[in-house]
């Protein structure tokens, strides 16, 4: 009898399929439906010289004229680089890094020696870069021979340069003015981050607050990425400039998460392994150490050159092609596991909102051709949603977890922007590196916005604080499996379910969209 019930069990099991997904640091396993669809990106592809690719690009870009003719009157320039904040893993060394040093290595060649040269961190409204994370930004042998200048963007600085770009107006980074030469070096993330949305990273904050987009790969009804285009021509008009693009593979990781997620055999093996109930029972600070020794290995598939905004464009199309997974129509519901780290740098551990971001904004912003998921669906946010602020870093995230909500709320919402924007002690702590701006909370809600309007319900499986959850108008609910019953509940039984096998995020393509 024993072993006939052990026999349908193990059958259960694999009709059953069991979903490991990464919750804050916990590795949750969730039974999915039988015909649940497992969203999962393809294994990363073919690595590339990134040196010498860069080399090749900026004697050959796609546009415009080559490096050499750009820097042959040039005796000084600026280098703009963003924070690997994107995608959204721990890897061993960025390839970034390798395109910087060959940029510089260019433009000492053109008689620009490094002395002469200005390394711009353009990291927009996120907390200032620390000079360890500015020294993470190149490769050892680059800090031992660059003398130049290293300038943090301050968002909030009073001495920002004025440009006419419309109105209202947009003041930028003196580094892109006060030059003879610009040069973008950057990643194919979205239409957000890389190429000329780097350049909107080094304008003023009330500009970046209203870099906004439906879709993160899609340029229609993109207000960041019409600012930062505009961005783009006004400072080529006074300028010479040029954009580096990269198209970065998935990285590959090893040990325990080796082969996730796109492997279906490393998914089940992570389900399975009896070292992840010892993980999980383990404490929330011995999870996340581990955590962090896991840190893949990230190349790179391609760099191209050009104007900024033709580079990155050409670029993203490759990058989406590289990482995409396809539906073949919307799901009624979609599960996300949401990570124990931030969308930014430093990495620490993300409270309620932007827990929210992850899923709501960046994940779920990852489409083309077609939102992933019906209008009136339900997405399932996998989180604790613990009203955890990392200190000094998040504290101005705390607004909207106070007395009267205000998430949901467009007056409130606006009286507070107002009185952050206006709160001087806020601005100083951005200004002086410890926390992110005032306004990057608010910026961050907006962009939840796109996916809320088309979303009927949102339920966050595994909330330990159900009041920060409702103060997002969010349903807490106890688990992943109550959650799918809830959603069939108001789907129907035959509802559609999908779950997200991440991070990293990848794009999701949808519908007819093949090429």
């Amino acid at each position: 009898m024993q072993s006939v019930l052990s026999r349908e069990l193990h059958w259960l099991n694999l009709l059953v399929p069991r979903v490991p997904l990464l919750s804050g640091t916990r590795i949750v396993v969730a039974s999915a439906p039988a015909d649940a669809c497992l969203l999962r990106p393809p294994v990363p592809g073919r690595a590339t010289d990134v040196e010498a690719a860069t080399r090749e690009a900026l004697r050959f870009p796609l546009d415009g004229e080559p490096l050499e003719a750009l820097g042959a009157r040039a005796s000084c320039a600026t280098i703009v680089v963003e924070p690997p904040a994107l995608p959204i893993t721990n890897v061993l060394a960025d390839p970034r890094r390798l395109a910087v040093a060959a940029v510089s290595e260019a433009l000492e060649e053109l008689g620009v020696r490094t002395d002469q040269q200005t390394l711009l961190v353009a990291g927009g409204l996120t907390r200032r870069a620390t000079r360890g994370e500015i020294a993470a930004l190149v490769t050892p042998e680059f800090r031992r021979r660059f003398h130049g200048r290293v300038a943090v963007h301050d968002a909030a600085d009073p001495g920002l340069a004025g440009v006419p770009i419309g109105a209202p107006r947009v003041r930028v980074a003196r580094e892109l003015v006060e030059t003879d030469l610009v040069v973008v070096v950057s990643a194919a993330e979205t239409v957000l981050h890389g190429g000329p949305a780097t350049l909107l990273a080094a304008v003023d904050a009330e500009t970046q607050r209203r870099a906004t987009a439906e879709s993160l790969l899609e340029t229609r009804g993109s207000e960041g990425w019409r600012l930062a285009t505009l961005v783009e021509r006004t400072v080529a008009a006074d300028v010479p400039l040029l954009g580096v693009s990269l198209v970065l593979n998935q990285p590959h990781f090893a040990g325990l998460l080796r082969g996730y997620p796109y492997d279906r055999e490393a998914a089940e093996r992570i389900a399975r392994s009896p070292l992840r109930l010892a993980f999980s029972a383990a404490p929330d600070r011995n999870r996340r150490r581990v955590l962090r020794t896991l840190r893949g290995t990230r190349t790179a598939a391609a760099v191209l050159a050009g104007p900024p905004s033709v580079a990155h464009a050409e670029a993203l199309l490759r990058a989406i092609e590289l990482r995409r997974a396809t539906l073949d129509e919307p799901l009624d519901a979609l599960v996300i596991g949401i990570p124990g780290t931030t969308p930014f740098l430093p990495r620490e551990p993300p409270n309620p909102l932007l827990a929210a971001y992850l899923g709501l904004a960046h994940a779920l912003g990852l489409w083309r051709d077609a939102f992933p998921v019906r209008d009136g669906g339900i997405v399932i946010l996998v989180h604790g949603f613990r009203r955890i602020f990392a200190r000094p870093t998040q504290l101005p995230y705390h607004v909207f977890f106070r007395s009267d909500p205000i998430a949901r709320n467009p007056e409130l919402l606006s009286v507070a922007e107002d009185a952050v924007a206006a709160d001087a002690r806020a601005v100083e702590e951005y200004r002086a590196g410890r926390s992110v701006h005032p306004l990057l909370p608010f910026r961050d809600w907006e962009a939840c916005r796109p996916a809320l309007e088309r979303l009927g319900a949102v339920y966050v499986a595994g909330a330990r604080d159900g009041d920060a959850v409702r103060q997002l108008g969010f349903v807490p609910i106890g688990g992943i499996g109550a959650a799918l019953q809830m959603a069939r509940g108001q789907s129907g039984p035959d509802a559609s379910i999908g779950f997200l096998l991440a991070p990293p995020y990848f794009p999701l393509r949808v519908g007819s969209g093949e090429p």
